[in-house]
């Protein structure tokens, strides 16, 4: 019974990570420009006009995946900066500071793509309303956690300090997904939920779903891209790395 979890977390490992991590980048690459072709195509193309809206929504099938990715992303960074906090494990460090990056960029595309949307739907570019506020503190949370990483040198005691700001901020993602349920918002509620059927056209949801599973691939490819970059920093003197770079580490 112990030997499959002994397989699993062999993966762990700097070497065996670097490995499998070279292996999948390609694959998951190549999905996220197929999958972003095709929402492109679908959301801008082949979707009618809304009803309410016109043709100003379809901002809307890149504001959305977006936004959910940099409150995922923000998790998962959260999650793995507690398991090197913890354990030790010197890829979750890794991978934590891997993500940061990416989901400061999503977080930056949620407000700017939410700005295009907002002029002509509010008539504003930027109100204070509670999704905007809290998620303009999620980027300010992302930038932060990087800016932490840069400013201390000691790697170890960069990588703690650092998890302990990312942890501290994880309340910041549930306020901005209730935000337009625990107050009143110029923010619509959700179309999709976990309970109930999409409040949307068929084509409409496929093209929302295409374009966020192109932002999932895309970044899987640039987290693990970014991860191999700085495990061969971290590790250039290690035996693994000089066998891989021909002895030029």
């Amino acid at each position: 019974m112990a030997q499959p979890r002994v397989q699993w977390f062999k993966f762990s490992s700097p070497p065996n990570f670097y490995d499998l991590s070279g292996r999948l980048i390609p694959w998951f690459g190549g999905l996220a420009a197929i999958l972003c072709v095709a929402g492109l195509y679908v959301g801008f193309v082949v979707a009618p006009p809304d009803y309410q809206q016109g043709d100003s929504y379809r901002i809307m099938f890149i504001h959305v995946p977006a936004a959910w990715m940099s409150m995922f992303l923000y998790v998962l960074m959260a999650v793995y900066a507690a398991i090197g906090l913890i354990w030790r494990v010197k890829t979750a460090e890794v991978m934590a500071k891997a993500i940061a990056p990416t989901g400061a960029l999503f977080a930056f595309l949620c407000l700017w793509t939410g700005a295009l949307w907002g002029k002509p739907t509010w008539g504003t570019y930027w109100v204070w309303d509670a999704r905007l506020t809290s998620q303009l503190i999620l980027l300010f949370l992302y930038l932060g956690y990087m800016a932490l990483h840069g400013a201390i040198e000691d790697r170890q005691r960069a990588a703690n300090a650092s998890a302990v700001l990312a942890l501290a901020g994880v309340v910041n993602v549930p306020i901005i997904y209730f935000s337009v349920v625990w107050w009143n918002t110029l923010h619509q509620g959700a179309s999709i939920t976990v309970t109930s059927a999409p409040t949307m056209e068929t084509v409409m949801f496929v093209a929302l779903m295409l374009m966020t599973f192109a932002c999932w691939m895309y970044a899987i490819a640039v987290v693990l891209w970014r991860a191999r970059l700085e495990l061969l920093e971290r590790e250039r003197r290690a035996k693994w790395v000089l066998e891989r770079m021909g002895g030029k580490a």
